[in-house]
């Protein structure tokens, strides 16, 4: 009995040195990965309002956060101001994070000075496999549910199934919401104004 009360202490020490150094490892990886990780998002950020706003002759002259209360739930936005060569305002491009039908879908979206969409692209999406694809492409210009030139600046934009004349992506009416309800609110970001009920009732908490 004794020696096997021996065998079951080496084997646990033997599981918590492997624990440990694994531990440390995973660490050490981390800590290696998270600058080139950290470079390779805010490039890929930079392609991105770049590409939004319809340039590579651009300038970012200011980055401002701000947060807005849309249904009861605080949103954070980060709003960049560019402006070209001549230093000419050419608007923002803004990022906007809000439900959809699996987790957050978060979208870049570029305004002009008078708030008409020049582009956009899809950030982040934890939807359905195929979905966050598909909507990246479904709402670009010359598409079926193309929103580039509009502006949510009289009504937001709405899938035509609530009235408005979006057309949704195909059997995935959740996911066409969501992303829409992230340009409105996008929009009322860079707007700095309040935005109608279909988008999500809000007011300004902070702007800095």
């Amino acid at each position: 009995m004794k020696k096997l009360e021996s065998s079951l202490l080496n084997m646990i020490l033997t599981l918590v040195g492997v624990a440990l150094v694994m531990g440390g490892i995973l660490a050490w990886v981390n800590h290696v990965t998270e600058g080139p990780i950290a470079q390779q998002a805010e490039q890929m950020l930079a392609d991105g309002i770049k590409e939004v706003m319809g340039g590579e002759k651009l300038t970012v002259i200011a980055n401002d956060t701000i947060v807005k209360e849309f249904d009861g739930k605080e949103y954070t936005f980060i709003v960049h101001h560019t402006q070209d060569g001549r230093k000419h305002n050419l608007g923002a491009a803004v990022e906007s994070t809000t439900l959809g039908f699996a987790d957050n879908v978060k979208v870049l979206v570029g305004f002009n000075p008078e708030g008409e969409i020049l582009g956009y692209t899809i950030l982040q999406s934890s939807e359905t496999p195929g979905l966050g694809a598909k909507a990246d492409k479904w709402f670009q210009e010359g598409q079926k549910g193309n929103i580039i030139g509009k502006s949510p600046a009289s009504a937001p934009l709405q899938v035509k199934k609530d009235g408005g004349e979006i057309d949704a992506i195909t059997a995935s009416t959740i996911t066409s919401r969501a992303f829409l309800k992230a340009v409105n609110q996008a929009y009322s970001a860079y707007a700095n104004k309040e935005a109608d009920a279909q988008s999500g009732a809000s007011k300004q908490v902070k702007n800095s």
